[in-house]
């Protein structure tokens, strides 16, 4: 009887069922890609459907949902490599607005780093127009984030600040750029942020208590908040260990948490259980060690659970010379524990970059990855029962 008690005390508390299996069916879109830099999925030609836009090195393209035909944007609008992507429909017309960074080269803190927008064809097929707006040294992420008046603006992320050297020098402007309806006309600027160093990629997520959408940015400083306030941002940190890959998600309890791969390039994935109050980390729990050059992440509920799974790639062969996509899934409600539950991708995807969407409207997300050594595009279809 001893025992018994014993055993029912050293269980975990508010263990969670066993999960079913994940299911993913993957389909290759392209497989001769040059870097399948960055991703973005979104309503192209206003069908209802969400199409795919990848930027490669030298060129821009979109897949038609659900036939993924194959459609050039633009060609080479630098003479370095293309390196982000922006996709949303901004002004409700159902079709959606696209933005670009490009002249990407992460050693030149001076010179490099071009931001463009698009104007699309009358068949959005075709060639679309680019226009250069404001440059800024070392672009590497944008996302269209959406204000309190269902307005959105372009925020891009610079990998590090001007004529900065080995991460030290002046902070990243983090730049806003404001959309403006007359064609050709210059988009104007705004500061977001000049606080951080060696900064690698951000996610637009509704906080309470602010009006449109706050940002996660993943820095050398640890992840920092950064909330809307009157004319200007506030920054709060969230994490204490620089990271590379950031993603907010919700817990079987309900809670938030905020899912990391840490350092830069790094090869831990991490989850940071909500806090009343302090750090986030003081609850870090650490789900992997084992990447090598983990470079993408998302949060998402594969599982139809009712909360959220983390998923992660990396591009460079680990110490199994492999390449891939793993599934975490908590095991406790509040997650303090987690575990590996499933490899998506075991050694065909090099991931540069993932995005999560509902692609053919099953209620279930999939999973659309673009490598960079394995120079491919694939989807994986949830195809969980």
């Amino acid at each position: 009887m001893r025992r018994f008690l014993y055993l029912l005390l050293a269980a975990p508390l508010h263990a969670l069922p066993e999960a079913p299996p994940a299911k993913f069916r993957a389909q290759t879109l392209d497989a001769k890609l040059g870097i399948g830099y960055g991703l973005s999925i979104a309503d192209i030609d206003g069908d209802g459907k969400q199409d795919i836009v990848l930027v490669d090195a030298k060129e821009t393209l979109w897949y038609k949902n659900p036939e993924w035909s194959k459609h050039r944007m633009t060609g080479a609008l630098t003479k370095l490599d293309h390196v982000c992507v922006a996709a949303c429909d901004i002004d409700h017309d159902k079709k959606a607005e696209v933005a670009i960074g490009a002249e990407w080269n992460p050693g030149d803190t001076k010179n490099s780093g071009a931001v463009f927008t698009l104007t699309a064809p009358g068949d959005r097929t075709g060639e679309w127009t680019a226009q250069e707006q404001h440059r800024e040294p070392t672009v590497h992420r944008m996302y269209w984030v959406k204000e309190a008046a269902e307005s959105f603006f372009l925020a891009v992320l610079p990998l590090h600040g001007c004529n900065n050297v080995n991460t030290e020098g002046d902070g990243i402007r983090f730049l806003g750029y404001q959309p403006q309806k007359e064609a050709g006309k210059q988009w104007p600027t705004f500061v977001i942020s000049d606080q951080f160093h060696l900064a690698h990629n951000f996610d637009p997520v509704t906080w309470p208590g602010t009006p449109g959408e706050s940002m996660l940015v993943a820095c050398k400083e640890g992840v920092h908040l950064l909330r809307k306030a009157g004319d200007g941002w506030n920054p709060t940190r969230m994490t204490e260990k620089g990271s590379g890959e950031v993603r907010l998600g919700k817990l079987p309890d309900g809670k938030r948490m905020i899912a990391t791969i840490e350092p830069f390039h790094g090869n831990e994935v991490a989850v940071n259980p909500e806090a009343a109050d302090g750090l986030w980390s003081a609850k870090r729990v650490l789900l992997d060690d084992g990447l090598a050059e983990g470079h993408a992440l998302a949060t998402a509920d594969f599982l139809g659970l009712g909360y959220d799974q983390i998923i992660a790639g990396w591009r460079k062969a680990d110490k199994n010379q492999k390449v891939g996509i793993r599934l975490y899934i908590p095991t406790v409600e509040d997650g303090s524990m987690w575990k590996l539950h499933a490899t998506v991708d075991d050694n065909t995807m090099a991931c540069e970059d993932f995005k999560v969407a509902d692609l053919n409207g099953d209620g279930k997300p999939d999973i659309i990855a673009a490598g960079r050594a394995t120079k491919n595009l694939i989807v994986y279809w949830n195809e969980r029962p």
